[in-house]
């Protein structure tokens, strides 16, 4: 499936085809001009929507909630999400739950090596359903 940006039309997902996407090799590359992390949808289908988003070290993306359930996870690189009080250190093989409207916010630590890419899935849960995070 082609990478379109966030904001765009994405293609959807036929409900009878197999949708398969190398998400390292997919994701935005990382924009060292920009406060924020750089984000492209790669998967946009019924029940979900995959969205990768690639940090430069110090970016970050400040409070903000989603509107449905995710998950998200550090596929490479190391960064911080917080939650109220809580913060998990996010590096790869973590797993993040976050219930719908929960404010949260992620970091790119400044000493971090390189970029770091984390992956989203918005469960929307419903067919035809589409949000952005």
């Amino acid at each position: 499936m082609a990478q379109t940006p966030l904001g765009s039309s994405t293609p959807r997902q036929r409900p009878s085809a197999l949708t398969s996407v190398d998400v390292l090799a997919k994701a935005p590359p990382a924009n060292i001009s920009r406060t924020a992390p750089v984000a492209s949808r790669l998967i946009q289908a019924d029940g979900g929507n995959v969205i990768a988003f690639t940090f430069a070290p110090g970016q970050s993306m400040p409070e903000h909630q989603a509107a449905h359930p995710i998950t998200v996870q550090c596929l490479s690189g190391h960064l911080s999400f917080t939650a109220g009080e809580e913060t998990v250190d996010l590096q790869p093989g973590v797993v993040i739950h976050v219930p719908a409207r929960l404010r949260h916010e992620v970091a790119c630590p400044a000493e971090t090596a390189g970029s770091s890419v984390l992956l989203l899935t918005m469960l929307t849960g419903e067919a035809g359903s589409s949000s952005s995070a």
